[in-house]
């Protein structure tokens, strides 16, 4: 039976690069793991091996590292949309670039006072620790007209200690959960969201405010919701961020339920839920896993539904 060729891309994945940049003593890290997929014009190489229509992978690597240097990084999304551009508008059988890109936050130490006049200096500014536990996310799609961005973290965990329940669910004859009327509610929170500049005719937002910002309102609703579920908690929380952030039209989140289980004291002779506080076991797996996207009004979803790779 003959066989035709489907949907390809290509380009070089996972390529670490740090970026310091020196205003005096005064340092400033980027740290990126920036992945490129190209594709376009495509079809020789796959059906004869001919490369006239291939940049090596090579390439794209030495690009990413010449940008760094020649473009700094002033976010991942500026920093993808450099890169994007160039692939298209560089190559003509490159129709579309795809630059994935997660960043790894980076804060200053604070040192003592004494340390730092030892070494002579009034401040130590070019010392840093990993800040956080989420990584940033960027995806940068670009097929020469229209731009699209996906931006997000992942491995954000959450957790409130009380005003959440879980009651009044469906029961059947495999049903052994007790309903709740406050427990723990935990979460690892991945999430992506989509923004609604697309064309270089219309303003750019200013990445790094947008998504400190679409951080803080995530954070401030999951914290604000009296919770009657975590799906509840989940739309709450896109909801916020829609609302709050003109530039952002689509939100989706993939939230494991981080399940806390009251631990049985009672064969040692002591009562665990009292008023001075609880124990709990802390369960890995199984996991609920709650997903959902949320929209602007009037707003066709464009976030895949399994972000597995995005």
């Amino acid at each position: 039976m003959p066989t035709i060729l489907g949907q390809n891309q290509y380009g070089k994945a996972e390529n670490r690069v740090v970026r310091i940049t020196r205003d005096g003593d005064t340092h400033h890290i980027k740290d990126l793991n920036v992945s490129v997929a190209l594709s376009g014009d495509m079809d020789d190489v796959h059906y004869s091996g001919a490369n006239t229509n291939v940049l090596p992978t090579d390439t794209t690597k030495n690009t990413v590292y010449a940008f760094a240097k020649e473009h700094g990084i002033e976010s991942a999304e500026q920093f993808g949309i450099h890169l994007a551009r160039h692939f298209v508008t560089s190559q003509e059988p490159i129709r579309t670039a795809r630059i994935r890109i997660e960043e790894y936050a980076w804060e200053r130490i604070a040192t003592s006072d004494g340390n730092s006049r030892f070494i002579g200096a009034d401040e130590i500014r070019h010392s840093f620790v990993r800040k956080g536990q989420e990584t940033r996310t960027t995806q940068v799609t670009f097929d020469g007209e229209n731009w699209q961005i996906i931006s997000g973290l992942k491995d954000l965990v959450v957790m409130n200690s009380t005003n959440s329940e879980f009651w009044g669910y469906v029961k059947d004859k495999y049903t052994t959960l007790k309903e709740a009327y406050d427990r723990i509610l935990a979460t690892e929170v991945s999430a992506r969201w989509r923004y609604n500049w697309t064309s270089d005719d219309a303003p750019m937002p200013n990445w790094e405010k947008s998504y400190e910002q679409t951080r803080k309102h995530l954070l401030q609703a999951f914290a604000e919701t009296y919770s009657l579920s975590l799906q509840q908690t989940l739309y709450q929380m896109g909801s916020r961020i829609i609302n709050s952030r003109s530039e952002v039209d689509e939100i989706r989140f993939s939230l494991p339920n981080k399940h806390h289980f009251l631990v049985d004291l009672e064969p040692f002779g002591l009562k665990n839920d009292t008023a001075d506080g609880a124990v709990y076991f802390a369960a890995d797996r199984p996991y609920g896993l709650i997903e959902a996207t949320v929209l602007r009004d009037g707003i066709e979803p464009q976030i895949p539904v399994d972000m597995t790779n995005l």
